[in-house]
């Protein structure tokens, strides 16, 4: 399980010094050292409602994040605790803690709106918290959740009807949640007890009239409706009555808290470990503290340059980074299975290039996890291009390491022969006949030799070559030998030799159709692995595009029956938009298969196999994929 860097205690993450926002560079390196999934709970409210007292419990504890007990706003910018999550072993759950909106010593109020929109994009998990009740005016100072549509961006630039098309924020807005502190009313609506779920929900109802001020009023109920598909409440009691207690709340005991005060706190705290999700982008992109850091320094950035933070471009940004390192993570898999599973030399070529499909392809799959947003597969070509440079690398190391080994036996095998051909042994009547039962013994004891890999052939083949000439000086001079038999021997010399060479060639020519097959079963992989991740993208795509269809549709059946009629029927051109994207993603599979035959045609290209060999089926890789 990855470990989380130790905190003991929040640290800003974004400083808020004279309206100029920063990064804090010691809270990024805390989260590049997360690769675990982060469940995000940020939290905003007004200044002085006790905001940070909730996030402290959270973590288990009264003290943390800085709750001041005056009038003065004590959190600037937004302050971050990485603790492990209590539920989820594999993630890690981020806590947000914001300066509160309102402050009156704040100059300018867009400083609030930025905190706001920050919150909104960084979290899974969205905290408002306010005090007493849901009533007009807690709306009222809710007036932020209107700006959002200036604030943020969907997409680099708009729909094709020139509308920024708002209905997308719903795919990776957060979960909302209300918190009402101090509340002091019944759950009752007309006489009837309800839950604080539907008092949210009747809170947010429409408020029927054309009036500007009505219609003014309505804009943050319409924005949490249209944005925030699964909102919740919970309504806490005044944690005690004691005011000296209330001023020093981190200090008191537990037993010192109203009993019912204890019990919604953890009725919250349970919520946050069980439902908050996972902080997802689009397409089920999932963030890790990694990811998360990025996010962060590519929204401040945009604000600080006086743009809007796009969910669009930050997810470009973040791909940029991710797919380098998923390309790095998965050629560093590849080359330590490599090390760890071969054993040099191998006996054949074919033993090697096995090995380097079953790596190949687990590296594939580490890079096709954990990239995303490869447009034209840049990233991907650059990892066949390395795996196959890697590949070439063990070629040759096996060829080297086999050639050595067999130079070093067939030299002491011979070096009885070598010490006679010195000592003038063969250079006798009869010597050519010792001379030959000597070589041929060595031949044998070498091919008795295990283990010799790829060059044992080239090897013994250079050595016999260099025992040419001797053998011929040593022939010519054997006066036991008549001239025919010279002339016998040393044809026979010859056709031995010619069978060798022949035995050498094919040998390289079938050690090249083993390359051009490897190529051929690499380009395969490649090409079967990115259908598989394109499907299942278009496939989270498709959810995710009717997940909104639903929620869009949830939203004007509500509208319809609360009698805003026109307002249901404005929503018809929103929907129907999002219907066609539906059906334009689901028609993806000629655009899949012409994205393959590029990538075939490109692959084969960087794999440097022979035409006619792949040709033809680079020219079918994308009927081959297609659905039946």
């Amino acid at each position: 399980m990855a470990s989380i860097p130790s905190m003991v205690a929040p640290i800003c993450l974004v400083e808020n010094s004279n309206e100029q926002l920063s990064v804090n560079q010691e809270a990024l390196q805390i989260l590049d050292q997360i690769s675990q999934p982060v469940v995000v709970v940020a939290i905003v409210g007004l200044y002085r409602t006790g905001k940070s007292y909730l996030m402290n419990r959270l973590v288990g504890q009264n003290h943390g994040f800085p709750l001041g007990s005056t009038v003065q706003s004590e959190t600037k910018g937004i302050w971050m605790w990485c603790v492990p999550h209590p539920s989820k072993t594999d993630c890690t759950l981020v806590l947000l803690d914001t300066e509160g909106l309102g402050d009156v010593e704040k100059g300018d109020p867009k400083n609030d709106s930025w905190i706001f929109a920050l919150a909104v994009l960084l979290s899974s998990t969205f905290v408002y918290n306010s005090m007493s009740t849901i009533n007009h005016q807690a709306l009222e100072h809710l007036h932020y959740v209107t700006e959002l549509t200036e604030l943020i961006r969907a997409k680099s630039s708009p729909t094709s009807d020139g509308v920024e098309d708002f209905s997308e924020f719903v795919s990776f807005f957060p979960d909302f949640i209300w918190t009402v502190r101090d509340f002091t009313l019944e759950l009752m609506l007309t006489g009837c007890p309800i839950t604080e779920d539907e008092y949210l929900e009747n809170a947010l109802k429409l408020i029927p009239g054309m009036d500007p001020k009505i219609q003014r009023s309505n804009l943050p109920r319409e924005c949490i409706r249209h944005f925030f598909p699964k909102r919740k409440c919970f309504v806490f009691d005044r944690p005690t009555n004691d005011k000296k207690l209330l001023a020093n709340i981190e200090k008191i005991e537990e037993h010192q808290l109203d009993p019912q005060f204890q019990e919604q706190t953890q009725n919250f705290c349970y919520h946050i470990f069980t439902q908050a999700r996972t902080k997802t982008l689009r397409e089920g992109i999932i963030v890790t503290g990694k990811r998360l850091k990025t996010l962060v320094v590519t929204y401040v950035d945009a604000i600080n340059s006086g743009g809007v933070p796009c969910l669009e471009n930050a997810v470009t940004a973040l791909a940029q980074l991710e797919n380098s390192a998923a390309v790095q993570k998965a050629a560093e898999h590849y080359s330590q299975q490599m090390d760890q599973l071969v054993e040099f030399p191998t006996d054949t070529l074919q033993e090697l290039l096995d090995l380097h499909a079953a790596c190949e392809k687990e590296a594939i799959a580490i890079f096709m996890e954990k990239s995303f947003r490869d447009e034209n597969q840049v990233f991907q070509k650059h990892l066949v291009q390395m795996i196959r440079d890697k590949k070439d690398e063990f070629v040759r190391r096996n060829e080297e390491a086999s050639t050595k080994y067999c130079e070093a036996e067939l030299e002491q095998l011979s070096v009885n022969l070598l010490e006679s051909i010195s000592a003038g042994i063969f250079s006798v009547p009869g010597g050519y006949e010792l001379y030959m039962e000597a070589k041929d013994r060595i031949e044998r004891d070498y091919w008795q030799v295990p283990r010799k890999g790829v060059k044992a052939k080239a090897v013994l083949q250079s050595f016999l070559r260099s025992q040419v000439a001797i053998g011929k000086s040593i022939l010519q001079a054997d006066r036991a030998l008549t001239d025919k038999e010279k002339a016998m021997a040393e044809e026979r010399a010859r056709k031995e030799a010619a069978e060798k060479e022949q035995e050498l060639m094919t040998q390289k020519l079938q050690e090249q159709q083993q390359q051009m097959e490897a190529q051929k079963r690499s380009l395969e992989e490649n090409i079967c692995q990115l259908k598989e991740k394109m499907e299942r993208d278009r496939e989270n795509l498709i959810r995710e595009q009717n997940s909104m269809l639903e929620h869009k549709l949830k939203v004007q059946r509500d509208l319809l029956k609360e009698g805003f009629t026109k307002k249901s029927e404005e929503m018809n051109a929103e929907i129907n938009r999002l219907r066609k994207m539906i059906d334009s993603t689901e028609d993806d599979t000629p655009w899949i298969a012409k994205a393959l035959d590029k990538l075939g045609t490109e692959l084969t290209i960087i794999l440097s196999a022979p035409a006619q060999l792949v040709g033809s089926l680079v020219k079918g890789i994308g009927s081959l994929f297609k659905k039946k």
